[in-house]
């Protein structure tokens, strides 16, 4: 028995050994495990960080509004773009200039007859034409016109009336066929440069001895980026057209309808205004 005791102690200890050993391994192998596991989560917010900078990187790196279009004009040719953006520029410039003049012409028709007929009424001739002359617009100048050959008969201020309506309807249309050119010269422009585009394929189809595509493209692209600047330049300046049209149409339509009731109050009155 005495002797079984080392031996007891012996495997006593070696069992001891093996289990704490073991318990070593284990735990290193969860360490490494976890360190893993926290390089593989390291790795992949850093691929996240990288792959938000290239989008950030991207976005401020794409091209504007501004510099796509400076872009497309130097692609399209700038002998031809310079004259498309010269009929864009002048069709605006004439018809915002039509714009602000019929819209300081227009004014209360109504208001302008009576004060002329208050001023017949009470200061006669001289007075309506002073109403008449701070009246800005075709209709004081039509007035006045009118008032002029008062003395004359009904007759005379008639042919007054319509003479100074014909001559306020082209004071009104000044410009406006300015305007209709650049529409029709626009687009005119882009199909002369679509044409020499395809010419220019052709050439390139010629001089390489077979159809290409890297040959055509800069030439064919030129073509189409010239149709499509002269369309865009004519349907804005189209835009404007109607909107000076819808004006003119509207300050004749006052005229007309001033002239008529003009007429009729120097009618009414004509003998009994008293002439300066």
């Amino acid at each position: 028995m005495k002797k079984n005791v080392p031996r007891l102690l012996f495997y006593l200890v070696l069992m001891l050994y093996s289990t704490s050993s073991y318990a070593l391994e284990s735990d290193a192998e969860k360490s490494e495990n976890n360190e893993l596991v926290q390089d593989k989560s390291v790795l992949l917010e850093n691929e996240e960080l990288l792959s938000d900078d290239n989008l950030a990187i991207d976005e401020r790196n794409e091209p504007s509004f501004t510099q796509k279009v400076k872009k497309r004009f130097i692609e399209g040719g700038v002998f031809f773009m310079i004259w498309v953006l010269a009929c864009l520029i002048l069709g605006i410039a004439t018809a915002i200039e039509r714009i602000i003049y019929l819209s300081l012409s227009n004014v209360n028709t109504k208001k302008v007859l009576q004060q002329v007929e208050e001023a017949l009424n009470k200061e006669g001739v001289e007075g309506a034409k002073e109403v008449c002359r701070n009246t800005r617009g075709p209709v004081g100048a039509i007035f006045y016109d009118g008032l002029v050959r008062s003395d004359e008969g009904i007759e005379q201020v008639e042919k007054a009336v319509i003479a100074g309506g014909s001559v306020q309807m082209g004071l009104m249309e000044k410009g406006v066929s300015w305007i209709s050119l650049f529409i029709a010269l626009a687009p005119m422009l882009g199909f002369l440069g679509t044409v020499l585009g395809m010419i220019g394929a052709f050439d390139s189809i010629a001089e390489a001895g077979g159809i290409e595509a890297s040959a055509m493209a800069g030439d064919i692209k030129m073509a189409l980026i010239t149709t499509v600047a002269g369309l865009i330049v004519a349907i804005i300046l189209q835009v404007f057209y109607n909107i000076v049209v819808a004006k003119i149409d509207n300050l004749v339509n006052q005229m007309e309808d001033a002239s008529n009731s003009f007429v009729k109050i120097i009618q009414n009155q004509i003998g009994s205004i008293p002439q300066s």
